[in-house]
């Protein structure tokens, strides 16, 4: 805003006493002051308001004069409620620096002049940062990134005085702005705080206070207004998406300025669109190195797929000595009509798992300790049905750990992952996210060094898996350190062993299935996943638990076998894993 401005506000009480050609002066901001040297806090641009306190007699006014136009304020304007008029000495030093000098009515209060300055600069802000993101989202949406998120939080920082940072799902800062960092446990607790109030489907901006500042949060997607679609399942991205924390309370902010944030949070989703579209190549990899892997491709076919997938995963060493395999299952509970809280009414919990549990595990595997985005270009993450898969490249292993627990070998750090290690960063903010009806579940294999042992690793991934599912908890992972010698050897079982033993128990099962269509197989890998539990089996199934009795006699009936028993649980799951 312009000085010349200010007189033409009644309310204001102004009157100009000096410097009547500089009245074009832009203000930038107000200060109240009476120090006689108030230089310190000035940083150019201010209207300066005084009660006159610092001046004891005529001497006092140049000097004080000569501070302020050398920070270079706007101008000055000295209140009438202490001396009455303002001393002519005052009045004098300003005209010779060019400072222009307003008196202030007792009738008027400061903090009512500081009120209408900040009101108009912070609108003429907004509106020059919302020309200036605009700007920004036309480069960024024509071209190559501009700078990245980046970029449009310094703007926020600069224009609007806001500290902003771009937050994953579980709380790892992605950008901010300049070189201020969000305390990881700050980040944790208000990504927590986000998928909570996002899963009870609060319209955002979300208020969270962590350590007695206020935040305010906002999704990053390309919705508009931060609300979700009604057609849409927030269980689909709620795991996914970026936030924006403000370092600001937003419950009183007008609408044009949650309309500017909404806009800066469309324009870093643009960034996080075209960053998730380069991890195609990395999950295409993925993808055909899994199925070559479990449709039991020769060895030589498989290193082969590796050697591409080297220089992609591992840039400048060209190949990768050691692999592990994570894989990774989300769960969403609820019975059928009934919708999750965030869902859809009549969604049930139809939400396909296996693209969740994907962007899940890309972010998990990223160190939380590194910050930025690019930390994840060396992790390939398919999915196949419901649960996620991850190759993991190891640029060195020269021994493994002595138990799960430790973090070094001989030779320094060891690289390996370690189940409980993955989620101890992330457990808190995604059991917010999954709330009452989400379910996350992984699994670790050891380090193999060659595509001979990949094989191995999924299945023991898989096992892994399913120790961890057999937990309570929302958020659970078990290691290769804890399966059972048997679960190891499974990958290895002659092929002709394998047919055999799988023909005895599921062949009777396939073929009524093939002429009644009554998906006894289906239901007995459920029931055996939910641990024998009735009420969940049914539940996953969709079914009513009488019509999943029926349904598990009819297996015993076919097969002779007793699925209360331990023993022939156990066969038909070892049919099941080898079939």
């Amino acid at each position: 805003m312009r000085l010349r401005a200010l007189l033409e506000t009644d309310a204001l009480g102004l009157r100009l006493l000096g410097g009547e050609d500089e009245l074009d002066r832009s203000v930038r901001g107000v200060m109240t002051t009476d120090l006689r040297d108030p230089s310190r806090y000035l940083s150019g641009g201010e209207l300066v308001l005084t009660g006159l306190a610092w001046r004891r007699d005529a001497a006092d006014s140049e000097p004080f004069v000569r501070i302020l136009a050398g920070a270079g304020v706007a101008g000055l304007a000295a209140g009438e409620a202490e001396l009455g008029d303002i001393p002519g000495d005052l009045v004098e030093a300003c005209a010779r620096h060019r400072l222009p000098l307003f008196a202030v009515h007792e009738t008027v209060a400061f903090a009512t002049i500081t009120e209408h300055v900040v009101r108009q600069v912070s609108g003429e802000r907004a509106g020059d940062l919302a020309a200036v993101v605009d700007r920004h989202r036309r480069l960024m949406t024509s071209g190559p990134a501009g700078g990245g998120p980046e970029v449009v939080l310094d703007l926020l920082g600069s224009d609007l005085d806001l500290h902003a940072w771009v937050l994953s799902p579980t709380g790892r800062q992605i950008a901010g702005a300049g070189e201020t960092s969000l305390p990881g446990p700050v980040g944790v607790a208000l990504a927590g705080h986000h998928l909570a109030a996002t899963r009870t489907g609060r319209r955002a901006p979300h208020r969270a206070t962590v350590d007695g500042t206020a935040y305010s949060l906002f999704p990053i997607r390309n919705t508009g207004r931060g609300a979700v679609p009604a057609s849409r399942d927030v269980r689909e991205s709620v795991l996914s998406d970026w936030l924006l924390a403000v370092e600001a309370d937003a419950s009183d902010w007008p609408p044009a300025r949650l309309d500017l944030l909404q806009g800066v949070t469309q324009l870093i989703a643009v960034e996080r669109d075209r960053r998730d579209a380069a991890r195609t190549v990395r999950r295409r990899l993925a993808q055909e190195v899994l199925e070559l892997v479990q449709t039991g491709a020769p060895p030589a076919e498989i290193a082969a797929r590796l050697r591409v997938a080297a220089p992609v995963l591992l840039p400048g060493l060209g190949s990768a000595p050691h692999w592990q395999v994570v894989v990774a299952r989300v769960e969403w509970g609820g019975a059928e009509g009934q919708s999750a809280a965030g869902a859809p009414a009549g969604s049930g919990s139809a939400v396909a798992g296996g693209p969740v549990a994907q962007a899940l595990l890309e972010e998990i595997l990223v160190d939380p300790a590194v910050t930025g985005p690019d930390s994840a270009d060396r992790i390939a993450v398919a999915h196949t049905g419901e649960e996620a898969v991850a190759l993991v490249p190891l640029p060195a292993v020269t021994a493994p750990a002595p138990d799960r627990d430790a973090a070094h070998t001989e030779a320094g750090v060891d690289p390996a992952l370690h189940a409980d290690v993955l989620l101890a960063a992330v457990r808190e903010p995604l059991s917010a996210g999954l709330a009452d009806d989400g379910r996350l579940t992984l699994g670790v294999s050891a380090a193999v060094h060659s595509p001979e042992g990949l094989r191995g690793a999924l299945e023991e991934a898989r096992h892994a898996r399913r120790v961890a599912a057999a937990r309570p908890g929302r958020v659970c992972a078990a290691g290769h350190h804890e399966l059972a010698s048997h679960v190891l050897l499974l990958p290895f079982v002659p092929d002709d062993v394998r047919r055999a033993f799988t023909a005895r128990l599921l062949d009777p099962l396939r073929d009524y299935d093939r002429r009644h269509r009554a998906e006894l197989i289906p239901t007995l890998e459920a029931f055996l996943d939910c641990d024998g539990s009735w009420t969940r089996c049914a539940a996953r199934l969709h079914l009513h638990v009488n019509t999943l009795r029926y349904r598990v006699g009819r297996i015993e009936q076919l097969t002779g076998r007793d699925l209360s028993r331990l023993e022939d649980k156990l066969d038909f799951f070892l049919a099941l894993r080898m079939s």
